[in-house]
């Protein structure tokens, strides 16, 4: 939760590299995600081409050197699955003094800086180093626009829910929402997560999905199908 708090979108960035404990710890995460879903996760660095480009300038991105590549087999669940386990890499990273930014579409592809096998896609980079700044806090929705019901859920609902208000989306558009669904036949609650349509929303339910489960805590519960 330390990290959702802190953690905000920093598009500029110094010429630091990063440190050497850091990209370890960040390689051995990426290779653990990587086996535990089937993707192909890279990190890439000193590689400044895939910012340098019209769109990245006209978004104000300066100073990237370093990103991660996430990749996996092309799947319609690809984008919320590489959402939900880049976002824990993302977590990780800030954890480790690093600032980051989720980027779907302002980047240019550079086909030998990673590795893209046939069946696979690359979705989107995720921008890593040392900020300029830490970047700042972005509006938000109240919980109830979230998740129906909300004023009567248990607590570790409004943690998780309040955590997934905290998570990076797509032009800021926040179209996921949850609502408690049930229980599973062992009696743990289900939690339903849906988004409505928009560019890359999939992939922003999945982070938000990440972010609900680490607020939601040591709660038992299960995610509706």
């Amino acid at each position: 939760m330390e990290a959702i708090e802190a953690r905000h979108s920093v598009r500029s960035y110094t010429e630091k590299p990063l440190d050497g404990a850091a990209v370890e710890t960040l390689r051995a995460a990426i290779d653990a995600v990587s086996e535990e879903a089937n993707l192909n996760i890279q990190l890439v660095l000193n590689e400044p081409r895939a910012f340098s480009g019209f769109k990245a300038r006209l978004v104000n991105f300066t100073g990237v050197r370093n990103y991660l590549a996430l990749i996996g087999p092309e799947c319609k669940e690809l984008d919320g699955i590489l959402g939900y386990y880049g976002e824990r890499l993302v977590l990780l990273a800030q954890s480790l003094g690093l600032n980051s930014c989720w980027v779907g579409g302002t980047y240019k592809v550079v086909n030998r800086a990673y590795n893209v096998d046939l069946g696979e896609r690359l979705a989107a980079v995720v921008a890593l180093g040392y900020g300029a700044t830490q970047g700042a806090p972005r509006k938000s929705k109240a919980p109830q626009e979230v998740a129906a019901g909300h004023s009567d859920a248990p607590d570790w609902f409004k943690r998780g829910v309040d955590a997934a208000l905290l998570a990076p989306t797509a032009l800021n558009q926040q179209k996921f929402s949850f609502a408690l669904a049930g229980e599973t036949e062992a009696g743990a609650p289900l939690v339903r997560a849906t988004t409505r349509r928009g560019p890359f929303t999939q992939m922003d339910l999945g982070i938000a999905q990440c972010h609900f489960e680490i607020g939601a805590g040591d709660a038992l519960f299960a995610w509706a199908d």
